[in-house]
């Protein structure tokens, strides 16, 4: 079964200095209909304005793994991390039993534009922790941003789940496995993506559930996207 997830029907805020579009339900957007898939609890799309950004705010109970498509992005937390992420680098935050931080775009002339991922982490009460990697290129190839430990990922997350990224030229194909009992979602970030009967386009998404095989091809502009292999039930 596919579930689409068209990009203007996603919910949105515009707060002058940050633009960001809710594919589940977050903040002041509440839907009972998209309060996430599987293990995915939030996927966000944020424009954040230069010089602006998150203060020091608290999160608990979940892992979030950050992606920045444009621009650069300041991490600060307490547990002593002072980072700066960019295009091609994974970043994993573990909230675990609690832990503060804040983001900020880097740049005074340029707006950052990210993806924030919130999985439900396997065990609550762990401890906080951060890590952040840079990947290596792999041209027309799935690149590993973030798996549990002792897996292959760029980072560790304490959750059961696996996040691919890939760009793809025009027309060419897009195929992943499932387990049996695993569900899977695609986020289409630039380009286009043909699956089955559904055309995607930036923004767009599209869930998996009761499906061994994916396969789809990239658009006539190619394609950027991120996979994720997730727990069936959250």
């Amino acid at each position: 079964m596919l579930v689409f997830r068209a990009a203007g029907s996603r919910g949105h805020a515009d707060h002058g200095w940050l633009r960001s579009w809710h594919s589940f339900s977050f903040a002041d957007y509440h839907d009972p209909q998209w309060m996430g898939f599987a293990n995915l609890r939030v996927l966000n799309e944020d424009v954040v304005a230069p010089g602006r950004g998150f203060g020091m705010h608290p999160h608990r109970e979940m892992e979030i793994v950050t992606w920045v498509l444009s621009g650069a992005l300041r991490h600060l937390d307490n547990l002593g991390h002072d980072a700066v992420l960019r295009p091609g680098e994974a970043q994993r935050m573990s909230a675990g039993s609690g832990i503060l931080h804040s983001e900020m775009n880097a740049s005074v002339s340029e707006p950052v534009h990210l993806l924030q991922i919130w999985l439900l982490p396997e065990r609550r009460g762990g401890a906080p922790g951060y890590e952040q990697q840079v990947l290596e290129p792999s041209a027309d190839a799935w690149s590993l941003l973030a798996a549990p430990p002792q897996g292959d990922g760029a980072v560790t997350i304490h959750a059961d789940a696996r996040i691919w990224a890939v760009e793809l030229p025009p027309g060419a194909p897009v195929e992943r496995e499932l387990d049996s009992g695993r569900a899977g979602w695609i986020q289409v970030f630039r380009g286009g993506l043909q699956v089955a009967d559904h055309s995607l386009s930036a923004g767009d998404g599209l869930g998996v559930r009761a499906e061994r095989r994916l396969a789809g091809a990239a658009g006539p502009a190619g394609t950027s996207l991120l996979f994720f292999d997730l727990a069936a039930r959250a």
